[in-house]
């Protein structure tokens, strides 16, 4: 992706080092990844912790510690803030044809764990929207696990991240994800995972129609770079994790989507460029 010498946002809130927790040594990537499984499929991450911890609410292989930021992630911060100017852009310019106005994000980097006004979040969560403050959250060691443990490497599957909760942004904006929660409780939780998973399946087309629109305005693709989205959207199908975890799936618990409809919708977005074609929850067949 072509990324060096351009705008970065001003949207972007560093909190890593700010005394949030750090993993510790032994084992903790391990659990990290644990609860990024979890967390993705539809789990409580800091519910399991507590159990692992006997109900205390400690933090099992994190460390309380609010040491300095890791040099090497500097450039990782960098590009991620370039990421979001595009997703600014692009979606300034979209909403402009609607004939609405866009109001941009902030990104949250942490490190750790980190309160949003949607409640308590570690790293284990893997990166996330809050409705309630407009913001992303993100804590850069998440693109480790995606590239060593997901084996999903590449910038641009790096920009698919951010480009996909931003997406959820959009859909909050538009009054999407108000009406989905406004069915919790009110439909089955089969049903409601449904929900959850069409709403999942296009924030994934709201990327691609991101990537789309930022190749025209910007040219910022490069080869290898569509491919490379497309693997990290198969990495954390719900059926690709549950296979890995439990060895078996169990699809009335799919809350993001398999692995093929991530990256079907994606790249619907991303060959379309055209929001009226994104309507999953309309869409018959996903």
């Amino acid at each position: 992706m072509k990324w060096e010498g351009r705008r970065r946002s001003d949207n972007i809130e560093d909190r890593r080092g700010a005394g949030g927790p750090r993993m510790a040594m032994g084992g903790g990537l391990g659990l990290v990844v644990i609860l990024v499984l979890v967390a993705l499929l539809g789990g409580d991450p800091m519910a399991l912790l507590e159990q692992m911890d006997g109900g205390s609410g400690g933090l099992p292989g994190i460390e309380q510690s609010g040491g300095p930021v890791d040099p090497a992630q500097d450039e990782l911060a960098a590009f991620v803030g370039v990421v979001l100017a595009d997703t600014e852009d692009v979606w300034h310019h979209l909403f402009q044809e609607m004939g609405d106005r866009y109001e941009e994000p902030k990104l949250v980097l942490f490190s750790g764990q980190v309160r949003s006004a949607c409640g308590f979040a570690s790293a284990a969560s893997g990166p996330f929207y809050c409705p309630a403050d407009r913001n992303v959250y993100i804590d850069l060691v998440f693109y480790k696990e995606l590239k060593q443990r997901f084996g999903a490497p590449g910038d641009f599957a790096q920009a698919y991240v951010i480009a996909h909760e931003v997406g959820h942004h959009v859909q909050n904006l538009m009054g999407i994800s108000e009406k989905v929660q406004s069915m919790r409780g009110r439909v089955s939780e089969a049903e409601y995972n449904q929900l959850s998973v069409r709403l999942e399946l296009q924030a994934d087309f709201f990327a691609g129609v991101w990537a789309h629109h930022a190749e025209r305005m910007k040219g910022i693709l490069e080869s290898g770079d569509v491919e490379e989205a497309l693997r990290a959207a198969n990495a954390i199908g719900d059926d690709t994790l549950q296979r890995q975890s439990q060895g078996h799936v169990v699809p009335d618990s799919f809350t993001h989507g398999t692995s093929d409809q991530r990256m079907r919708w994606f790249l619907k977005g991303f060959q379309t460029g055209d929001l009226s074609q994104g309507d999953t929850f309309a869409a018959r067949e996903l």
